[in-house]
């Protein structure tokens, strides 16, 4: 006999109360996993997934349960809502997905990404964090490096930051010598491209914020930074947006050969 598990809490966030939704209908509609699969496209085991939260559904399945249930548009309204809001569980979701990524693009105007920091820069900002196990957060920052350059070249990395990064003398100036010669090291690599947008190149639209792209085999994610958090974005026309604007402030960025020089110019003057 199948185990039948019990539906997820709706109140915990909108993607539970959407997944909640999914699994209520269908059961009310009597309908099976296999029978709401062929309504949407997708396989018994893909319902499974969606009504368990482990999966987002997209635009056009919730299209097509509106169709079939009769519900007008609250399905679609619902994913709306669930993109729209606080997701306390951000942070996993955009775990999974660098997982599953076969590309990501990074820009950031203060700090280098995560998974090019050295270990000593990474311990820098642990240090003056608000958290108060350190030990902890940078184990799990340094274990989040390890599992991100383990695909090796089956993911490309684009980088863009801000010459301010440069500047900055974390961990003082033998920690970001090394934090330079490390982004030397890895602008080599042919599957990441690294530039830096020197200041010469005067105002540009990333003043906002860091983001990223998450680039899957069937679609993009993206991810936008913020205090306290960010959030996690699905919705296809969000992510086209913030695509268009990484497009953007490249253009604003030297050529990785030119950023190459200016990471060296900031390396001798930490010498």
């Amino acid at each position: 006999m199948p185990l039948v598990r019990d539906p997820l809490d709706p109140k915990i966030s909108m993607w539970h109360f959407l997944a909640f939704c999914m699994r209520f209908f269908r059961e009310k509609m009597g309908l099976s996993l296999t029978q709401c699969g062929e309504i949407i496209g997708v396989a018994r085991s893909t319902v499974s997934n969606l009504e368990a939260g482990r999966r987002r559904p997209q635009d056009d399945q919730m299209r097509l349960l509106d169709n079939a249930y009769g519900t007008g548009v609250l399905f679609q309204v619902l994913l709306w809502f669930a993109r729209m809001a606080h997701d306390p569980d951000w942070a996993h979701k955009i775990d999974k997905y660098e997982e599953e990524a076969v590309s990501i693009k990074t820009y950031h105007g203060q700090v280098v990404p995560l998974v090019l920091q050295t270990d000593d820069y990474t311990w820098a900002y642990v240090k003056a964090s608000k958290f108060k196990d350190l030990d902890a957060i940078m184990a799990v920052r340094s274990a989040k490096k390890r599992a991100y350059w383990k695909k090796g070249d089956s993911l490309l990395t684009w980088t863009v930051i801000d010459e301010a990064v440069l500047a900055r003398p974390v961990g003082g100036v033998e920690v970001m010598a090394r934090q330079l010669e490390h982004l030397l090291k890895m602008a080599e690599l042919p599957h990441v491209s690294l530039r830096i947008i020197p200041f010469s190149s005067g105002e540009y639209m990333g003043v906002d914020g860091a983001m990223q792209i998450i680039g899957l085999e069937d679609r993009d994610v993206a991810y936008s930074a913020a205090q306290n958090g960010g959030r996690l974005i699905e919705s296809p026309r969000e992510v086209r947006e913030l695509s268009v604007m990484f497009d953007r402030i490249g253009v604003k960025a030297a050529s990785e050969e030119a950023s190459r020089e200016i990471i060296k110019r900031y390396l001798e003057s930490y010498a």
